[in-house]
């Protein structure tokens, strides 16, 4: 349900580094949202350098950008809870200052969203959601990331 895209400079974090900073997204939505694991996507860029600015010059450091779509409905407390366990599960997984993660979300009203095929549900709708949906689909998500 939720599509992060972490956005980080070419050459600075190994494939380890990056792999604790998905797992960490992935934990940390989980552990604010109650959404299972497997809806969980971490895109990684890696930025060359002269394609990453920051006020209009080229970026120096190892200054990291997380764009999080989820979807809509979370509560103002849940949403500040979200923000601050993603800089701070980013900042610990790529090894990086707290003050050098940008982390932005953006709501998406889940009627406007399709994943594994299937039209997602509000939140807290999602075990009758997942009732629903053929045995074949439910065993697919399920077993991924496992």
């Amino acid at each position: 349900m939720p599509t992060y895209t972490l956005t980080v400079p070419a050459g600075h974090f190994d494939v380890d580094r990056k792999a604790a900073a998905a797992g960490a997204i992935t934990s940390t939505h989980n552990a604010v949202t109650g959404a299972a694991t497997f809806f969980a996507q971490v895109i990684i860029h890696e930025m060359p350098d002269g394609h990453y600015f920051v006020g209009g010059k080229p970026l120096v450091g190892r200054q990291v950008f997380l764009n999080g779509q989820i979807r809509a409905g979370r509560s103002a407390i849940d949403r500040k809870r979200l923000l601050i366990g993603l800089r701070d599960a980013i900042a610990s997984g790529l090894g990086v200052p707290t003050g050098d993660v940008w982390v932005y979300l953006t709501d998406l009203p889940a009627g406007d969203m399709i994943e594994y095929g299937h039209i997602l549900p509000e939140p807290g709708d999602e075990a009758s959601w997942m009732a629903g949906l053929p045995a074949s689909d439910r065993e697919r998500m399920e077993k991924t990331g496992r």
